[in-house]
């Protein structure tokens, strides 16, 4: 498996927002999004063991796998079973392109999955069969950077019908005024958040 780093900090999206995680961020990604805040991990990263991994994450309860893309690494489905086996609360962060039924469907395993809009420039990419995969314990996040975006999100709102919540955010996360009245003035069910781990710390990586 290929680690970019690991850290200990707050979720900073999302419905664990605010609750204290270990991060395990790997490399690699099969997408190339336009507003990627996270781009050093897209080439980067240290060969470690799935054993290496469980060992940096022992001492925690909450554990997030993130990237780059996590499915895209071989033994992701051991390592998360195994994180299981220790009693671990797992979030596994991943873009939606690719199948998520590859991941243990267990109630201590958070699938937040994206579905990427037109300004990320990889809407072509995403597998819409992932949404109805998804269970009610899991996310749905969109990223919103504009108009065409939020009309998109809500195309795919109306017709795949998540059986999970829906999660809106503005680009950069902090700006939350505009995307907030557009939620309001629509009436959409939907959550707004912001990611909290920039208005808290900026947007240095590691955290």
């Amino acid at each position: 498996m290929k680690l970019v780093e690991s850290f200990h900090s707050l979720q900073g999206e999302g419905k664990n927002i605010g609750l204290p995680t270990y991060f395990v961020r790997f490399g690699g990604c099969n997408l190339n999004c336009r507003w990627c805040d996270t781009r050093y991990a897209a080439d980067r990263g240290e060969k470690m063991t799935v054993e290496e991994i469980l060992d940096l994450c022992r001492p925690y309860n909450r554990i997030c796998l993130t990237g780059g893309e996590p499915l895209l690494q071989e033994g992701i489905c051991g390592l998360t079973e195994s994180l299981l086996e220790m009693g671990k609360e797992i979030t596994v962060e991943t873009n939606g392109s690719m199948d998520v039924a590859l991941l243990p469907d267990d109630p201590k395993v958070l699938i937040s999955m994206d579905i990427k809009c037109p300004s990320s420039g990889m809407d072509d990419r995403m597998d819409f069969n992932n949404i109805p995969k998804l269970k009610p314990k899991d996310q749905l996040k969109f990223i919103i950077f504009d108009g065409k975006d939020l009309d998109f999100a809500v195309e795919v709102m109306d017709r795949y019908k998540p059986p999970c919540e829906s999660i809106f955010s503005p680009v950069g996360g902090m700006d939350l005024e505009p995307l907030a009245e557009e939620i309001l003035y629509r009436n959409l069910n939907v959550r707004l958040l912001p990611q909290l781990h920039k208005i808290i710390w900026g947007r240095r990586p590691g955290v």
